[in-house]
């Protein structure tokens, strides 16, 4: 369903995407924002799904800055691997890249952003700086580096109580601090509870999630 696109960042970087495309006249549009292991199969799968929802679908390979072609598996070798990748590329770059897809889906009608992990707290920033028409992050551990920003779209948020990764105060930071943005913990979930090529993948918190988030695309997307 999908085909990988040339991009260009506005600092001259160019880099891969994962494109996938509806089969009939797009809803609108989603950057889809990878975790710390590249656009791998997992990330293509959200996009071949939010493409059969009627969304196109495009997910930046931020992971270009640092090397080409970058799929990690999800092992602890892995994430020490990706948080390494991750260090290299910083924010600032990845930032960029972002913006360049948000560009690159314009005239498609709305463009919301969406991603996991690295990529929830990217989908924050995005939301507060680059006004899409909304935005969704998973398990963003980062998004307490910038809590102090505000988003200026529609966004909600998603976390997993049995998340070893990010301590349950920073979620009551950011809820305190944005009030108005619903925050969904999932009692029973850990990190990664959405992706069913980890270990960590809950099925009931990742159907809620699911719905909660496909209901918000729906409206502030169509």
């Amino acid at each position: 369903m999908g085909e990988w696109i040339k991009l260009k960042a506005s600092d001259g970087h160019g880099f891969d995407a994962y494109k996938a495309n509806p089969s009939g006249k797009p809803r609108g549009g989603l950057v889809v924002i990878q975790e710390i292991f590249g656009v791998n199969d997992n990330i293509r799968r959200y996009c071949d799904g939010f493409a059969a929802e009627g969304y196109v679908a495009l997910a930046p390979a931020l992971f270009d800055r640092d090397k080409p072609k970058i799929e990690l598996g999800y092992t602890a070798e892995t994430v020490t691997e990706g948080r390494e990748i991750r260090a290299r590329v910083g924010w600032d770059g990845p930032i960029m890249d972002v913006e360049a897809s948000l560009a690159a889906l314009k005239g498609i009608g709305k463009i919301g952003v969406t991603g996991y992990c690295w990529g929830g707290s990217l989908s924050w920033v995005a939301a507060c700086r680059f006004k899409p028409a909304c935005a969704v992050g998973y398990y963003g551990g980062q998004i307490i580096q910038f809590v102090d920003e505000t988003p200026t779209c529609p966004t909600i948020l998603h976390f997993g109580a049995q998340d070893a990764n990010i301590p349950l105060k920073d979620v009551d930071a950011i809820r305190a601090k944005h009030p108005k943005i619903p925050i969904h913990v999932y009692d029973e979930a850990g990190h990664g509870f959405d992706c069913e090529a980890r270990k960590d993948f809950h099925a009931p918190s990742s159907k809620l999630a699911r719905a909660r988030s496909r209901a918000f695309f729906a409206q502030h997307i169509g």
